[in-house]
């Protein structure tokens, strides 16, 4: 297990929450499973999450601990957490999934990233879960993706949501690939589909295969699912320098300010526990 423990402490005491109010430890405890190894762009997008979170941490009073062990998806381990993050890849064994379904179902609060919601048959990540893809997330498949990654204006699809408020009605991205998929989430009345791509974002993506540049449609890029506690985000690609042959990263997921607001308050909301 590859660990990340990050606790803030002021003193002899710790900051209990984002108001900054004393108390006896961080107001609560994420956990975030990784893998690390597919795709540079994910990759990259797993390295700066590892360090943006815990300056958000440091800053709003939650601890923040990371895992590449994939084992680690057991009802003991979870327990010492309320929120779950996946930041790149899904549990495959049945046995992680079924525990994580018992940690959703109990009241266990998930965010999700990117590639977290990927599943396609046939490829190594087919659409093998159902109650993931189909209930908890809505998606079901994959259906296609834009590219190369880049910015997009997204539009504020709920306004109530405590992750949304106080957000501008749009805003720009950070460059990303985005996805689509087989499942229009507007049919689904547990979907609450917090941001979408706005059309003034068309023509989405520069190709170069036509089908990898959007000209029309809907698409949503956050969402909440009310009969659980979790918000899944489309970001979390980075564009990277392939072409040319240095792998370096063109771009940064968190380097839009009103994406990472946004990030930030679904993070907080989760760990408060409540649904809206």
């Amino acid at each position: 297990m590859k660990l990340l423990r990050l606790l803030l402490l002021v003193g002899l005491g710790a900051w209990a929450g984002p108001a900054g109010a004393r108390g006896p430890g961080p107001a609560f405890r994420v956990i975030a499973f990784f893998t690390g190894r597919h795709d540079l762009a994910h990759v990259d997008f797993v390295r700066e999450a590892n360090q943006w979170f815990p300056q958000q941490a440091a800053q709003h009073g939650f601890a923040y601990d990371t895992t590449s062990n994939w084992q680690n998806l057991n009802a003991a381990f979870l327990a010492r957490y309320q929120v779950v993050l996946f930041l790149d890849t899904r549990p495959e064994q049945p046995a992680q999934r079924a525990a994580f379904e018992q940690y959703m179902a109990h009241g266990g609060a998930w965010m999700g990233f990117h590639f977290a919601a990927f599943a396609l048959t046939p490829s190594d990540y087919p659409q093998n879960w159902d109650w993931y893809h189909n209930q908890f997330l809505g998606t079901g498949e994959y259906a296609g993706n834009t590219w190369r990654p880049t910015a997009a204006t997204l539009r504020v699809q709920d306004r109530r949501h405590p992750a949304t408020r106080g957000l501008p009605a749009t805003f720009v991205s950070a460059p990303n690939e985005w996805y689509k998929w087989t499942r229009d989430l507007r049919q689904n009345p547990d979907i609450d589909v917090l941001l979408a791509i706005d059309p003034r974002s068309f023509p989405l993506g520069t190709g170069p295969k036509p089908h990898e540049i959007w000209h029309e449609g809907y698409y949503p890029v956050a969402w909440a699912n009310r009969r659980y506690r979790m918000v899944y985000l489309n970001m979390g690609h980075n564009d990277m320098d392939y072409e040319h042959g240095t792998n370096r990263a063109l771009s940064s997921t968190f380097g839009s300010p009103v994406q990472s607001q946004f990030i930030l308050r679904s993070l907080l909301w989760l760990g408060k526990g409540r649904r809206p």
